[in-house]
């Protein structure tokens, strides 16, 4: 009876941590601040809590910390810029590690990202350091820059 406790218990969990949005596993992580304060800058959250799903290239905060000072607080202050650089960042679907192909992909901002695969993974040159952190409406996979619309 006890292992069955145990058992459900850690199902529940596992439930309880699937029910979480891709903004809702953003925040948890913590290494995602900057992109949190820019999703809500550009009024996006709302959107990425949506029914989706989405795949989403997030850069952590090291990456928003290569952009210069500058240029991240002047994009903080231009919604529509600052809009088209994070709608950039996604991809309309869930595409998981092991579905990922070379080529180009469209963005829900418009424009096509490339997708590397030799020598890892690289979405318009920013690496992919982590995959498939699922969430309920959607998955992320973690980038080390910030990529930039053409």
């Amino acid at each position: 009876m006890k292992k069955l406790l145990i058992a459900a218990a850690l199902a529940a969990s596992a439930l309880a941590a699937q029910a979480k949005d891709i903004v809702e596993v953003a925040v948890a992580n913590g290494n995602f601040k900057t992109l949190a304060t820019a999703l809500q800058a550009a009024g996006l959250v709302e959107t990425l809590k949506g029914k989706g799903p989405f795949t989403v290239f997030a850069p952590t905060d090291a990456a928003f910390a290569k952009v210069p000072k500058a240029d991240l607080d002047a994009l903080l202050k231009d919604k529509a810029k600052l809009t088209a650089v994070l709608t950039y960042h996604v991809v309309p679907g869930k595409v998981m590690a092991k579905d990922v192909k070379a080529g180009k992909v469209k963005t829900v901002q418009g424009s096509e990202i490339t997708i590397a695969t030799t020598g890892g993974v690289t979405v318009d040159g920013a690496k992919v350091t982590a995959t498939d952190v699922q969430a309920s409406n959607g998955v992320i996979h973690v980038i080390d820059t910030v990529i930039m619309p053409k």
